[in-house]
């Protein structure tokens, strides 16, 4: 490291204001960010217990995600690996070419997006399709929106919905089935072209047709479905690491939980016989995956107290009533882009009824 560093503070007069290669300081200040401590520090925290910077809070996020991860690659093989370093560099030029036109540092955000997006598609999906779904959803969903602190919708999620409403039958028809005996399928590369290894459903897709898979298998992750979705057990794991270091708020976690299991509750004592209990239904698709992962992002979701708990009701209870009164199987990507949407009001409306009350209450 004392090398690397070196390097970089005998070129960094290369990249000065004047030289020639100035429009890519982004790239050099974000290489010297990544493998060192950030060039400048806030005078003030914006934060109440604890001055947590940007490239601090994006570790946790991929420490914590280091389980489903390692889950994926596991039960479905090597090309899970391969949609994770294809997202990274379609979405990472977007995000540099971004910075160089704005001459903008370049932010550390993309690291979880990079990271999250192919995680929610299925593991057979074709590379092309991953870089092109990660571009779409960093430009349209963020860069447009001015890059990383103001998109009003998580990119992820935003490049997953297009990829579901441009290529419906490849985001429906690429689930892998997994193969649970060591060592599963870690020395597999198993594409959309292995026809021998697609799976037929997943879970929530099986139960339509009066299928039920294992509480078992489906809290381990020896099920069909998206990449980082399967194992609840992974997915806790990660979860609770976040909670832990409040990089995620509990809040959220548990409004979006609660509501989800009282609106399956609700549902499933109302028609026992399509509608499975309520806790086959949280282990079942990606409500865990987006309680802790996706509805937590600090960008996307409410900053006060009031407007996190009715953001997390939001989206508990819109993932139910999408996945039983509609046609999708899974409900919760669209559920919580619906948070997203609601989340600048909510705040709103949080702040004034609190200045209503201050005012009474003087």
């Amino acid at each position: 490291m004392k090398l690397l560093e070196r390097l970089l503070d005998r070129t960094r007069g290369a990249f000065a204001e004047g030289k020639r290669l100035h429009r890519t300081k982004p790239v050099f200040d974000a290489a010297e960010n990544f493998f060192f401590a950030p060039i400048s520090r806030a005078k003030s925290a914006p934060f109440v217990h604890d001055p947590l910077d940007i490239k601090r809070l994006m570790s946790m996020v991929i420490i914590a995600i280091l389980p489903a991860l390692a889950c994926a690659v596991y039960f479905f093989g090597l090309h899970v690996l391969a949609m994770v370093v294809v997202s990274y560099a379609a979405g990472g030029i977007v995000e540099v070419l971004f910075a160089v036109v704005r001459k903008e540092e370049i932010n550390e955000g993309f690291l979880v997006t990079g990271m999250l997006f192919p995680l929610i598609l299925p593991p057979a999906l074709p590379l092309w399709m991953v870089a092109v779904g990660v571009m779409f959803g960093v430009l349209v969903g963020k860069e447009l929106f001015g890059g990383t602190g103001r998109n009003l919708f998580n990119p992820a999620l935003v490049g997953r919905v297009f990829l579901a409403l441009a290529y419906p039958a490849a985001m429906a028809g690429n689930w892998i089935s997994p193969v649970a005996e060591p060592p599963g399928r870690i020395l597999q590369y198993v594409s959309s072209g292995a026809v021998d290894a697609i799976a037929g459903a997943t879970p929530l897709a099986a139960a339509k047709q009066g299928q039920l898979a294992g509480l078992q298998e489906m809290f381990l992750g020896n099920v069909a479905g998206s990449a980082g979705e399967t194992s609840a057990l992974a997915i806790l794991l990660g979860g609770i690491l976040l909670i832990m270091t409040r990089v995620a708020s509990w809040r959220i976690v548990v409004g979006v939980l609660g509501s989800f299991l009282l609106m399956e509750t609700v549902l499933h004592y109302t028609l026992p016989g399509p509608i499975p209990p309520p806790m086959w239904q949280l282990l079942a698709g990606g409500i865990l995956f987006g309680a802790f992962f996706m509805a937590t992002d600090p960008v996307t979701s409410p900053a006060t107290t009031g407007g996190k708990w009715a953001y997390a009701i939001i989206i508990g209870l819109a993932t139910a009533l999408i996945r039983h009164l509609t046609g999708y199987v899974e409900g919760v990507m669209f559920a919580i882009l619906l948070g997203n949407i609601c989340a600048p009001l909510l705040d709103e409306v949080a702040v004034a009824v609190r200045l209503r009350r201050l005012a009474h209450e003087s």
